[in-house]
């Protein structure tokens, strides 16, 4: 939809939206749990409507990146932390150590 187009301006207005470019938008990222959506050179527009903020994004060069999974959760960064007795981050430091093996890090900061 044109913004600029007088039509266009008077008809949201009728249905008490307000619309309006964003500008300069470099890229628009989107994060899911499993991959990252990178919309570079992004047309995005904002309506607002009763309060509510959307956001319509358009582009052509869109790269999709797959996250890589943790090895280990903050459940485990909490176990490993409260059997081995030490921080969470020296707990994560040793998760780390050791590709995310409960055990191994419990005792490699046990001993």
């Amino acid at each position: 939809m044109e913004l600029g187009g007088r039509k266009n301006r008077r008809m949201l207005e009728r249905m008490g939206l307000d619309m309006n470019q964003i500008p300069d938008v470099k890229e628009v990222i989107i994060r899911t749990s499993n991959k990252d959506m990178v919309i570079r050179e992004a047309n995005v527009s904002e309506i607002n409507a009763k309060g509510m903020r959307v956001f319509q994004v358009m582009g052509s060069d869109v790269e999709e990146i797959e996250r890589e999974k943790p090895k280990f959760t903050e459940e485990d960064v909490l176990l490993v932390a409260q059997q081995a007795g030490v921080s969470k981050e020296r707990a994560s430091v040793a998760l780390e150590e050791s590709d995310g093996d409960l055990a191994q890090a419990i005792l490699q900061l046990s001993s």
